[in-house]
């Protein structure tokens, strides 16, 4: 059964400064904790319901289970729904994306729906890696994880000081801009960075005056911007047509 403490931890790693004393982090909902269990990433616990319990333990038996039920889960957890299993598990080290391959980078990106978003469109066109600006949202906030829909077991993301990391890379860097070359006449190279910047300031001079070709979605209609997740997925797709 679940203990006070435990539960304690839980509310605790809600908040940013606890998963970085701890080195952890929450996974919640069941069909995240599902995505968790059957990857490669080690799980310290699963406090889950015994319903959720009973339907997937024999399936994990190397699992540790601790049995509470949904309004313990609920009182402990972030989300106001969804709370059969909340997983506690340790954060990854820092793994930089092969220069060999197409890189997503993020410049102030502070919305932990929009990053979790983006993760997610990164593993459907196949990116395992992002790198964002240490002032983007944290990878690890419960509302980043929840909007990943399991796709955090896939890809990770490494926070860096982003203009000093650009400025290593010999390739193209392609910025999104309101006034660039159209992403449907740009011809991409196999390899390169797509560099996406917040939706309130774009991509700031100092990643900028880093980036070899400017581009930009064409509108076609009323609408006076894009969402960064929306407008990152449509970039990609180019990119992907191209490879």
């Amino acid at each position: 059964m679940i203990s006070k403490n435990q539960l304690k931890l839980i509310r605790q790693l809600g908040q940013k400064k606890y998963r970085k004393q701890f080195n952890q982090y929450l996974v919640q909902g069941e069909k995240n904790v599902l995505e968790l269990l059957n990857s490669p990433l080690k799980v310290n616990d699963v406090f889950a319901t015994q319903s959720f319990i009973d339907n997937n333990q024999s399936s994990y038996p190397q699992t540790h289970f601790i049995t509470a039920d949904e309004e313990q889960l609920t009182k402990a957890s972030t989300l106001v729904s969804n709370n059969a299993a909340i997983a506690i598990i340790d954060m990854p080290s820092t793994v930089l994306p092969d220069e060999n391959s197409l890189i997503l980078a993020l410049d102030g990106v502070s919305d932990p729906g929009n990053l979790g978003t983006i993760i997610r469109v990164a593993d459907w066109y196949g990116i395992k890696h992002i790198v964002a600006s240490t002032d983007s949202a944290d990878p690890y906030n419960p509302k980043t994880i929840s909007a990943t829909m399991g796709s955090f077991v896939r890809v990770s993301v490494s926070q860096v000081e982003l203009p000093e990391y650009l400025s290593t890379l010999n390739m193209p860097i392609y910025g999104a801009f309101l006034d660039g070359q159209s992403v449907h006449s740009t011809k991409f190279s196999g390899q390169g960075v797509l560099l996406m910047g917040s939706e309130s300031h774009g991509i700031r001079e100092q990643c900028a005056k880093l980036v070899s070709n400017k581009i930009t979605i064409p509108a076609f209609g009323g609408a006076e911007s894009l969402n960064v997740a929306m407008a990152t997925g449509i970039i990609l797709d180019n990119f992907k047509r191209q490879a």
